[in-house]
Formats: C-alpha cells, structure tokens, sequence
C-alpha cells in the first residue's frame, strides 16, 4: 500500500489533484476538506490510501493522518463505499463526522448525500467506540478567485461527487444569488449541499 506522496501539485481541482514525484504523476481522489488545506500549497506531503477492485485501482489522498483514519474507518462499515466516504468527508469536516458519531447524531449524518438513516445509524452503531478514542479535527479554511471560477470549480465538483448536472446548476445559481459575497468555493458547494436536503 502507498502510505504517502511527497512531491508538487501540477493540477488541482476541488475532487483531484495529480501529485508529481520525481517525474510520475499519481491522481489522487480527495474531499473538499483536503482540497480546502492544500489550495494554496504547490508542494505537499499527502497521506494515501489505495483502492482496488477487480476492474480499477483508486488512490484517496487526505491532508493528515486523523481524515485518512477516518475514511478508513467509514469504509468499513457495510453500505459505506469510497466515494461516500469521500462526500461525508466533502460534507462535514472530521470534526463534525467524529461529534455526530459520538453524540450518535443520525439527522446530521443522514443529511449527506447517499447516507439514509439506516445507513446513518449503522455508522454511530460501529465506529462510535471506535471514534471515542480518537480526537477531533481542525477548521476548514478556504480562498478562491472570483464568482464564475468558484461557479465551474463547484459545478465540476458536485458532478463528480454524483450530483446530476441541471439540478446543480439551479441549486449553485440559487445559492449565489442569495449569498452574492461567497467567495470560497468550499462555501459554495456547502451551501448547495445544505440546500438539497
């Protein structure tokens, strides 16, 4: 298994990014909670964790250690896939995810796109002991460039996490004209989320 990459990021999007060491580019998978992290670095020691099924190999990056743990231990639990693990991750910071678990939160982890509360409860039920011993997370911090590039980044974000492309257009479109100000991308795909449920 691939522990980490250490090496520079020559692209970056808020669900991918291609980390070059030593002239071989990995693309590695994240949530918008590393990409929140890493968005202003160009050079980035990257904790990993490789996927593999029959037909295809994924590799999931993750600022630190506590996010990867966490995604490790969300996989675990029978329902939850990469990819979903990934949206909770996009969704909620480590933080929230580790105080819905203890606090055997079911509402707010079954706010997340593909987490009904069966699966939600299922998710306290196995990782709460788990998760107890463990702590929490740090604050999200975000900046990006103007409306309309906030507006692709978080369209092509929100596709790519599953969400279907006219309903995120509306959904992103809505957001921004109420709240005109947002100006990291982050916020905005929040903002969406929150507003789909």
């Amino acid at each position: 298994m691939i522990a980490y990459l250490n090496g520079s990021i020559s692209h970056k999007t808020p669900t991918y990014i291609y980390v070059d060491c030593n002239g071989v580019g990995y693309h590695v998978n994240i949530s918008l909670n590393t990409y929140s992290k890493l968005e202003n670095l160009s050079k980035i020691k990257i904790f990993t964790y490789l996927n593999v099924k029959e037909d295809e190999q994924s590799l999931f990056g993750f600022f630190d250690d506590e996010e990867r743990s966490l995604f490790v231990l969300l996989i675990s639990v029978s329902g939850v896939g990469v990819n979903t693990a990934r949206v909770i991750l996009s969704y909620m910071t480590p933080e929230e995810v580790k105080s819905a678990i203890i606090h055997e939160n079911a509402v707010a982890l079954g706010k997340v796109k593909g987490i009904g509360p069966k699966t939600a409860k299922r998710i306290i039920l196995d990782l709460k002991d788990k998760v107890i011993k463990e702590t929490g997370g740090e604050q999200v911090i975000l900046s990006s460039p103007e409306s309309n590039t906030i507006r692709n980044e978080a369209l092509f974000a929100l596709i790519a996490l599953g969400f279907p492309k006219p309903v995120v257009e509306k959904q992103i479109k809505s957001v921004l004209d109420k709240n005109p100000n947002i100006e990291m991308v982050e916020d905005l795909i929040k903002q969406v989320l929150k507003q789909m449920n």
